[in-house]
Order: structure tokens, then sequence, then C-alpha cells
């Protein structure tokens, strides 16, 4: 954690001393019930005041859903302005993807609503609150005093797939055994042909490995492919098409098996870093605040399996 707060807080270098407004979210129409509220894709800084994040809406007969809801009180306060102009009703749910701050602490800014994640995410969040507050206020060089985790009230065990109904839609929720994070949940709306991935697929941006189970990761990514959705929202990023979910996939998979492939030939994690074709890599957001650390953290996860 130690490490992911240094890596937010590099931003703070190119960030202005005061407090700039929080950005407007790019909002995409993706059916008449479903939205898209696409956050920036810069680091946490002053500049965005910690909103990085994609949000989605999901309105339903009396209420709405949203899944994720920001860094701070703040940024779910901004996105809820932004949800009122989509549909006079008021948000009864929320989904919280995984436990990383930037996708749970505007929970708070929803007190009415009921809260849900994954067992683990619950677990998770409430561990790491005094942390990713840390983080946010490192990154954007203030106090956020009214930001604390809301944890959910309602959740789902690992490696389960729960079908719901909530206000009159009807949404699949999978917990895999882990990815991005040992509690993510990806949301599968299949009247809509919707899948809500979290972190787990993130478009035009390096996916961060830190708490990761990388080769995990990329068996949820197989089974994720077999989900017949035509829309993909991801954590951060562009929506996405199944096309590029695969690219995705491909560039995962392909790395893992470099590294492996090194640390069985005895090179370091520095000197098999040498030797990777990075090209597809590098033309991601963060590829070079990310990558060495991600190559570590898949090099660390090689080494234990091998004992």
């Amino acid at each position: 954690m130690k490490r992911l707060i240094a890596f937010f807080c590099a931003a703070l270098l190119a960030a202005p001393a005061f407090a700039a407004q929080i950005p407007e979210p790019k909002v995409v129409k993706v059916n008449d019930r479903v939205y898209a509220l696409l956050g920036p894709m810069a680091l946490p800084n002053a500049h965005n005041q910690g909103y990085m994040v994609n949000s989605t809406l999901i309105v339903g007969d009396k209420g709405a859903i949203l899944i994720d809801t920001g860094f701070t009180d703040e940024i779910g306060a901004h996105l809820a302005k932004a949800i009122a102009k989509l549909t006079p009703k008021p948000v009864t749910h929320i989904i919280n993807t995984h436990h990383h701050g930037d996708h749970s602490f505007g929970n708070v800014a929803f007190p009415q609503a009921k809260v849900i994640s994954s067992e683990i995410c619950r677990k998770l969040l409430i561990e790491g609150e005094a942390d990713w507050l840390a983080l946010i206020e490192g990154a954007v060089g203030r106090k956020f005093p009214n930001t604390r985790a809301v944890p959910a009230t309602e959740v789902y065990a690992r490696n389960s797939r729960s079908t719901v109904t909530l206000d009159g839609v009807k949404l699949e929720f999978w917990v895999p055994e882990s990815a991005h994070t040992a509690g993510d949940m990806l949301i599968w709306l299949p009247d809509d042909k919707v899948l809500v991935a979290g972190d787990v697929l993130v478009n035009q941006v390096t996916p961060n490995f830190r708490d990761a189970t990388v080769k995990q990761w990329i068996a949820t990514l197989d089974e994720a492919a077999k989900v017949p959705a035509k829309t993909i929202i991801p954590g951060h990023g562009p929506l996405m098409t199944p096309k590029d979910a695969a690219a995705m996939h491909k560039r995962m998979a392909k790395l893992y098996a470099g590294i492996e492939a090194g640390y069985k030939a005895g090179l370091t994690d520095s000197e098999i870093r040498k030797k990777l074709d990075l090209s597809e890599w590098k033309k991601l957001h963060h590829f070079e605040e990310q990558m060495g650390g991600n190559i570590n953290k898949a090099y660390l996860e090689v080494e234990a399996a091998a004992f």
C-alpha cells in the first residue's frame, strides 16, 4: 500500500497549489436505462481533484443503481448532480466493483442508498480506509474531512454468480476467485448485453497489478470472454467492445508468459524487462509509472509459484 500511495502522490509534481473544480464526466448513453459516466484518465491530482474513475448509472422502475462512486464525498456529490440531469429518480442502490478508494469512497455522498459489494471487498475497504484516505489527500494536496469508507451491507461470496432483480432490472453479480484485487465483482446486465467490469478490464490504460493475482486475473479474463456482451464499461478509459477486451487479455497473457519464461531461464525481473516486447504496452496511459511495478509483481508471483 505504501508503494501505491507513493505512486499516486507522484502526480503532485505537476499539480497546482489551488483547488481546481472537479471535471465533468463524459456521459455516454448506452441505451434508454444505462449510462456510462466516464471520468478523466489522469492519475489523481489537484487538477482533477482525484476524479479518475468510470461509473455506471442504471435507471430502474422507481430508483437508480450507481456502480462505483469516485474517490471522495465531493466527487460522489458531483456525480449526483450529473445523475440528476439524466433522471429524477433517486439513487437507491450502490454497487462497488472493488475496494479501491477511487471506486468506493464516494459512497458517503449517497446516505439513502443500499451498498452492495463482494464480501472480500467489504473487508478490504474497512481495513484500508486510512491508507486510501491518506493516498487521496496526498495526491490532491488537501484534506477531505467528510470522506470515509461506507462498506456494503449486502455482500456476495468469492467464486459466486448470483442473479438478482433490483427495481425491475435484472443483474448478475459475478465474484471471481481473484483478478485486479481479491474482491472484484463484475456486473452483467443480460437484457442489455452490458458488462460492467470495474478494473478487471481497463481501456487505453496500463492495468495496475499491485493488489492483483496476475495469473488468476488472466483466467478471469478467459471467463469474461464467454459473456455475450455488446458493450463493456471498464473501470478506466473509453467504453470497450469484446475485441478490446480480447486485446487486453492477449497483452496480459503474453506478458505473464514472457516473465515466466525469463524466470525459468534464471533472469532477474530487470533483465526480463529488457527482453520483453512491450511495444503494445507503451501505447497505454501510465506505462512509465506502472510497468516496472507490474513486471516486478508478476515476477514475484511466478517465483512464489515455483516453491
